[in-house]
C-alpha cells in the first residue's frame, strides 16, 4: 500500500466514523442526562486507521448507575448494538463506569464505542483530553504518515494500544512495525499516561 493509499484510506475511515457518530446520536443521548461529552483518542487526533474505535469521555457531577444504564438502554433499543460490556469502577481511583459497545453499520462493518462515564472533578478528569491534544500538537505530516502506516501494518488480531505506538514514534524514533515490535520488547511502557506530562 503506497503513501497516498494509506492517507486516503485513513481519511475515508475517519469520515465514516464521523458519519456514524452523527447517525447513532450517541452524544445527544448522553447529553440528555446532563452529561458533557468529549471525543478523545484516534478519531479526535486524526489518527484513526483500520481499527474502528470511537472513544468518548462522558462527564457528570455524580455517577448514577441507573442514569448510565438508562442511556445504554435507549441506545440498545434504537441501534444495532451486537454486544455491550459494562464495568463498574466507581469505587476505584478511576471513578468511572466503562461501557464498551459493538455496533454494526449498514455495510455490516463493526465499530467499537468506548464510552467512559467519569465523575467530574475526579483524578482523571481531562487527562486523556490533554494527552490527545498533546499528540495532535506534535504531529507533522511525516509523523502522521508514519503512525498511520504502522497502524495499518499491525497484523489483524494483534492488539497494540495506540498510545504505545505514539510513544514509540515520538520518544523512540520508531518508523516501522518491525521497529515497533523491537522497541516494545526493550521499552515496556508501565504507565501509558506519564510520558506526555
Amino acid at each position: 500500500m503506497n503513501d497516498m493509499d494509506i492517507l486516503e484510506l485513513a481519511r475515508y475511515n475517519q469520515q465514516t466514523a464521523w458519519k456514524i457518530l452523527e447517525h447513532t446520536g450517541i452524544i445527544p443521548a448522553w447529553e440528555h442526562i446532563g452529561a458533557i461529552v468529549h471525543l478523545v483518542g484516534s478519531l479526535k487526533s486524526g489518527l484513526l486507521a483500520k481499527s474502528r474505535d470511537i472513544d468518548l469521555h462522558i462527564y457528570t457531577e455524580t455517577l448514577d448507575i441507573g442514569a448510565s444504564f438508562s442511556v445504554m438502554q435507549k441506545l440498545a433499543e434504537r441501534l444495532s448494538l451486537k454486544e455491550v460490556h459494562y464495568k463498574n469502577l466507581i469505587q476505584t481511583e478511576e471513578e468511572c463506569i466503562e461501557w464498551h459497545a459493538i455496533y454494526e453499520d449498514e455495510n455490516g462493518n463493526t465499530w467499537k464505542f468506548d464510552m467512559i462515564h467519569i465523575r467530574k472533578g475526579s483524578k482523571y478528569d481531562g487527562v486523556i483530553e490533554k494527552i490527545t491534544a498533546a499528540i495532535t500538537n506534535r504531529l507533522t505530516p511525516e509523523i502522521k504518515q508514519t503512525i498511520l502506516q504502522i497502524k495499518f501494518d499491525v497484523p489483524d488480531g494483534v492488539q497494540i494500544p495506540s498510545i504505545e505506538i505514539y510513544h514509540a514514534v515520538f520518544v523512540g524514533g520508531v518508523r516501522s512495525y518491525e521497529e515497533l515490535e523491537q522497541w516494545r520488547k526493550n521499552n515496556p511502557l508501565p504507565n501509558s499516561l506519564d510520558w506526555l506530562s
